[in-house]
């Protein structure tokens, strides 16, 4: 009669249980890994304001200038009840192309400076609180915020308002910051572009046979013109110098008085 007999060896037993082992642990890790990313989510970003700077009127004087540019204060946009009245209100002032890589500071310390726009293609300004921007009906006053209006500040001083450095294009939008960090902030501005200086420039190409023989006439011209101007100063300066007569210096006039009688009063004749 045949008989069966198990031959699991140690060595068997031991495949077996790492196998296990690895597989379980394999599904432990997956099976935790969304946990875990629940654990470390970003914090949220800042509130979105739908709000859109905006240029101000185009009648202004001095709307946009070549290191300036004007903007409507933004009235009644901040009245969320998450800021607060002690909420600081930044203006945030960025090349066009600089937009997408700009990153909110979580402190004030980290503020952006002017100094840091050439490397970060962006920095904070005009700091205001709510309070400075009031909703309510438009008054007659003109309420707007010039952009690059303070020659004096140093580009190293937090919030400084620095002449811009170019023609732009800049985009701008405002940013809410407390102490906890940001809290809201508005949409982004359309492109702006300053004023550039006129360069007077002389025409392209070369120049044609007319233009070349008109310089030359013109040229031949201006120099009969200026000899012969020359040859009257000279000619008048020896007409005069030869008509006027030169006395030397030890020469002496002596002028003699003379009584003519013919001239002389007539004697009066007779008596009384």
């Amino acid at each position: 009669m045949l008989s069966f007999k198990p031959t699991f060896s140690l060595s068997s037993f031991t495949f077996i249980k790492r196998l296990f082992s690895s597989s379980s642990l394999s599904v432990i890790r997956v099976v935790s890994s969304p946990y875990l990313s629940l654990f470390s989510l970003p914090p949220p970003g800042p509130e979105r304001i739908s709000y859109v700077p905006q240029l101000s009127s185009a009648t202004l004087a001095g709307r946009l200038t070549q290191s300036t540019f004007t903007l409507e204060q933004p009235r009644g946009q901040f009245s969320h009840p998450s800021i607060s009245d002690s909420d600081a209100i930044w203006l945030v002032v960025a090349h066009s192309n600089a937009t997408q890589k700009f990153t909110a500071p979580q402190k004030v310390e980290d503020t952006p400076v002017p100094a840091d726009f050439p490397q970060r293609g962006y920095y904070l300004t005009l700091r205001a609180s709510r309070a400075l921007y009031p909703g309510g009906p438009p008054s007659n006053q003109l309420r707007v915020l010039r952009v690059g209006n303070d020659t004096r500040c140093s580009p190293r001083t937090r919030g400084c308002n620095r002449p811009l450095p170019g023609p732009g294009p800049y985009r701008v939008k405002f940013l809410v910051m407390s102490d906890r960090g940001p809290m809201a902030e508005t949409e982004w501005s359309s492109e702006t572009r300053l004023q550039q200086a006129e360069v007077l420039q002389a025409a392209p190409g070369p120049q044609t046979a007319g233009t070349v023989v008109i310089i030359a006439i013109l040229s031949v011209l201006l120099a009969v013109l200026l000899a012969a101007l020359l040859a009257l100063l000279i000619f008048t300066w020896y007409d005069t110098c030869g008509s006027t007569p030169i006395s030397g210096p030890g020469e002496l006039v002596f002028v003699r008085k003379y009584d003519t009688h013919h001239m002389s009063r007539p004697s009066t004749v007779g008596g009384s």
